[in-house]
Order: structure tokens, then sequence, then C-alpha cells
């Protein structure tokens, strides 16, 4: 079995990775923007590591989602809030835990709806290589491999902590 790793040991890692990542794109004014919930906790710790005081933009995707009609509506679907305009802006866009890819594809529909950015970065805690779609972070945590039945779950806003979960059979 796979040990989850420590947000906080991740974080400084990926502060430094985005910021290159940033600095060889020649991008020098990003805007953030982070995936409720684990995104925007991520992406708070991150903006503090990187010592930035920008603004950031929240997204729910919940009614963005491709499963909306299977699952149904989460009982605490918040409205989204970017505090900037985002058509031509470079964009850093924040989630916790990258699975199928889907949440993702979600947050660029979103944002679309929004305008048209120069560039979206992505950003994530961690990867669980189980895509469904052809989506792959800019900068990463850590990339871990989970049995079918497995998922993780980021537990937060401070301290960050990861959980594993076992679906029920």
């Amino acid at each position: 079995m796979t040990t989850l790793p420590d947000p906080a040991e991740l974080l400084p890692q990926m502060a430094s990775a985005l910021a290159h990542h940033l600095k060889t794109s020649h991008i020098d004014a990003p805007r953030f923007v982070g995936i409720r919930t684990g995104g925007v906790w991520v992406a708070q710790a991150l903006l503090e590591a990187l010592g930035s005081r920008e603004p950031l933009g929240v997204l729910d995707v919940s009614f963005y989602r491709d499963d909306f009609t299977q699952s149904g509506l989460h009982p605490q679907v918040r409205p989204s809030a970017l505090p900037f305009d985002i058509d031509g802006q470079h964009l850093v866009l924040i989630d916790d835990v990258l699975m199928t890819g889907r949440t993702v594809r979600a947050a660029l529909n979103e944002l679309f709806d929004y305008g048209r950015p120069a560039s979206v970065t992505l950003v994530c805690l961690l990867d669980l290589d189980a895509r469904e779609l052809p989506i792959r972070p800019d900068v990463v945590g850590q990339t871990l491999s989970l049995a079918p039945d497995e998922r993780v779950k980021l537990h937060g806003p401070a301290p960050l902590a990861l959980e594993r979960q076992v679906l029920a059979s």
C-alpha cells in the first residue's frame, strides 16, 4: 500500500516548480483560480508559499460536471467568484486531486464562459494517474497509483491532510 504524502512537504517543492514554470513560460502576472473546495485550500497555501498577495478566484464546477444528471446537485453548491477579468490573462488553475480529468474539464468549460484566457497552467497536489480524459498537470506535488476501489480526500484548510478512502463494494 502506497503511503500518502504530507501536503506540507509537497507545497514548497510545488511552489518552486510553479515559479520556475511561470518564469520559463514568460508569465509575470498570473491570475490564480482554485477549484472548490480542496483546490482553493491548495491555492491559498501555494500563494502563501510564493509570498503572493494576488486575489484568488474560486470555481464551483458542480453545474459543469458531465455526471451532474447522475449524481444530482450537491447540497453545498456555491457560486463561483472571479475577482478579475480573465480575457487575455494567464491563469493558474489549481485542484487538489487529479483523477479522471473530468473536474478539470468542467473548470475549463466554466472559465471559457467567463472569457478567453491567454493560457491556463494546471497545478495539482496529487495526480492519481487514472485519466479518462487527456488532461495532465503542468505542476504536480506527487503522482500515485491506487487500487481501483481507493480514493484520496484532502482535509483542510489548515493543516492540510490527505486521507485514503476505500469505496464500499
